[in-house]
């Protein structure tokens, strides 16, 4: 059996920064990841926004910690070596009902400390967005709204915990948790772990691991969402994140300038149907498309390069009613973080959970120190992170030193987005285990052609790797082969 101060269970964005933060302190840290990989549930699909902290009831947690967060999110990137872009944001109003809205943002972001927030003309909007469509009537600007890669910033916060003592676990589903003495006792298919704390950031199911050990009070019921990505052939369209307030009761339309040059739209929101493959659902990218159309009239949908689809954790209080757990009718707007006998359960994090991972981390990890005693300091913790090699961004002489001292840094695999042989071969010594996880890492399969180009070399090169045979190499995840006729099929 495996022993620990605390056992963090989920390897997403909250999971991975909590155990940074718990690394800070004397404490002996494991994170239990069901898959083979961090930030493959809900960290791997959301719009990379950093929200400024107008959109959060005033006097919540959520609110207080939402606007630290974004005030905070240029040195934390610092640190960790991953690319923020503080572009601002308009929120477009077309007509009085949304403008409504809009005033009772503006009052709430300024009773949160929302620095910078002011309501503009249609002239200012326009000015500042001139591919907006007609029939705008105002806009709220947010100049600290800004953008991140989600999977940069999850995958850095994985390797400073790495870095600093955190020991992670891999393929290691929880599949039985209850409490022993003074400690929490938690089983694995290969091995059995024992914890003075547990936090729980396991996500989707993160109310199923709490049920392990207690009755039900809080359920996640998710949604799901729509994305689409356009080419970089578009970067500059819109120079803000531009929230559309709809007149009608509905979703709107967000347009975000990624740290990549693309952008993205969505996303819609529809019931989940419990698929674990992540479809998108024809009917939301229509809306998405047709709201474009009014949104953002010149918006060449031509260079689409891609669909996704995300889920949003939604939590609900439940009632017992004839035998059966039933959700209230409202979800629970605020962070909904249960502390029980030394679980620590963060249920149903939702926007703008990526905006305060950090903080959320930070959060739990202070909570369970405080169960442990207080232990000291780590006089070796080490917030920063060197960011791995990119040379589609270095300066040419640097580019060609490092190529002198390692060839492979010469070779482009994915000419798209000039990913070279050797980022590939860093982001597998780094920990990726599938395509999708050297494309989360690297960026290779992400440009237009989508992979076309560079997906038999990556599959090589992981083969290569492991020792396996092609065809055992997976896409994202168990049993997703990328070839099954063989190899010569690809």
């Amino acid at each position: 059996m495996e022993r620990c101060d605390v056992l963090v269970i989920g390897g997403g964005l909250l999971g991975c920064f909590a155990a940074r933060a718990l690394t800070a302190w004397n404490v002996s840290v494991r994170v239990l990841e069901a898959r083979e990989d961090v930030c493959t549930g809900v960290s791997r699909a959301n719009s990379g926004i950093v929200y400024a902290g107008y959109d959060t009831r005033p006097g919540t947690l959520k609110a207080r910690m939402c606007v630290k967060a974004c005030q905070d999110f240029p040195r934390l990137c610092d640190a960790l070596g991953v690319r923020f872009f503080r572009c601002g944001s308009l929120m477009a109003a077309f007509g009085p009902t949304a403008e409504r809205v809009l005033q009772k943002k503006l009052a709430q972001g300024r009773e949160n400390g929302v620095a910078g927030l002011r309501l503009l003309s249609a002239g200012e909007a326009y000015t500042m967005e001139p591919k907006l469509g007609p029939g705008l009537t105002t806009a709220l600007y947010a100049p600290g709204t800004g953008t991140v890669n989600p999977w940069e910033l999850g995958i850095a916060a994985f390797e400073n915990a790495r870095d600093n003592g955190a020991a992670f676990c891999f393929s290691s589903p929880v599949q039985a948790l209850r409490r022993a003495g003074d400690a929490y006792l938690a089983e694995t298919p290969a091995e059995s772990y024992a914890a003075r704390v547990v936090i729980n950031c396991a996500g989707l199911g993160a109310d199923r691991v709490r049920e392990l050990v207690f009755p039900p009070a809080w359920r996640i019921v998710p949604t799901a969402g729509d994305y689409l990505v356009l080419d970089d052939t578009v970067s500059g369209f819109v120079r803000h994140v531009v929230f559309h307030e709809p007149e009608e009761k509905g979703k709107g339309l967000t347009l975000i300038p990624t740290v990549d040059g693309n952008l993205l739209i969505g996303p819609t929101e529809r019931l989940w149907n419990g698929s674990a493959d992540w479809a998108t659902a024809r009917e939301g990218l229509e809306s998405l498309a047709a709201l474009c159309r009014t949104v953002v009239p010149g918006l060449p949908l031509t260079e689409v390069i891609r669909s996704f689809a995300a889920l949003r954790p939604n939590p609900y209080a439940v009632r017992e009613e004839n035998g059966a757990w039933v959700p209230e009718h409202k979800s629970i707007n605020g962070f909904a973080i249960l502390e029980e006998d030394g679980l620590i359960s963060l249920l149903g994090i939702k926007t703008p959970g990526l905006t305060c991972a950090a903080e959320l981390g930070k959060y739990a990890a202070e909570k369970a120190v405080h169960l442990l005693g207080g232990p000291g300091r780590n006089s070796r913790f080490r917030p920063e992170r060197t960011a791995p090699p990119a040379v589609r961004d270095m300066e040419e002489k640097r580019r060609a030193a490092l190529t002198e001292a390692c060839p492979e840094y010469g070779e482009l695999v994915c000419r798209c987005r000039e990913i070279s042989r050797g980022e590939i071969m860093d982001a597998i010594r780094r920990g990726a285990a599938t395509l999708d996880g050297v494309k989360r890492r690297t960026g290779a399969g992400m440009g237009r052609c989508q992979g076309g180009r560079c997906m038999r070399q990556v599959l090589e090169a992981l083969a290569a790797d492991r020792k396996l045979p092609p065809e055992k190499i997976n896409r994202d995840g168990p049993d997703s082969p990328v070839v099954t006729g063989g190899y010569g099929a690809l």
